[in-house]
């Protein structure tokens, strides 16, 4: 009778693990959900929507010939990608959106599994603020979520991000340019009388 009474009990945990596996690894999950943003689409004068998934990436590269350095740069940066996906509306007025409509965007990057390593804000320009997913020492996604007062952008790129190669992608795909510089390793240090 006890091994009886075990075996429900040691289903239920059994349940109860792989439950709260799959619950965990949806929490880490680095795409952003942006489907509640579709109800601004009503509101703004002109909206982006991008949606490369795993499929499309690989046969966007197949399509980039390499040949062109650009090309050839986009190309191996979006290899190792799972989707780019990049949500942007454009509003005639100011206050045709409210920090509540983001808000289901922000929930998801408060998830511990997310840390924000920029944000940036002012009254006059409006804010960026920019999240990185890593597990060890890799990083499985990036989102950035950019808002002035007529205007809202969120890029999430799903996938190991080099941030170095990130540049590339700007302009590409959807990807506003995002201001991101890149340092020439060929470029000589200045001589301290230079500087």
């Amino acid at each position: 009778m006890k091994s009886l009474y075990l075996t429900p009990l040691r289903i239920i945990a059994v349940a109860a693990f792989i439950v709260f596996g799959a619950a965990s690894a949806m929490a880490q999950d680095p795409k952003i959900q942006t489907s509640q943003l579709d109800a601004l689409t009503a509101r703004a004068s002109q909206t982006v929507d991008v949606n490369i998934d795993e499929r499309v990436m690989q046969i966007t590269a197949g399509i980039l010939s390499g040949k062109d350095p650009d090309e050839a740069k986009v190309k191996e940066l979006i290899n190792g990608l799972k989707g780019i996906y990049v949500r942007s509306f454009e509003f005639e007025k100011e206050g045709a959106y409210s920090q509540a409509d983001l808000e289901s965007i922000r929930v998801q990057l408060r998830n511990p599994a997310w840390s924000r390593i920029v944000n940036i804000s002012s009254k006059k320009d409006g804010s960026l603020e920019v999240y990185l997913m890593s597990s060890e020492s890799k990083i499985s996604g990036l989102a950035v979520l950019a808002t002035d007062a007529k205007e809202i952008t969120v890029v999430n790129i799903v996938g190991p991000v080099d941030l170095r190669k990130l540049s590339a992608l700007e302009g590409h795909f959807g990807v506003p340019d995002l201001g991101i510089e890149v340092k020439s390793e060929n470029k000589p240090k200045p001589r301290k009388n230079e500087e």
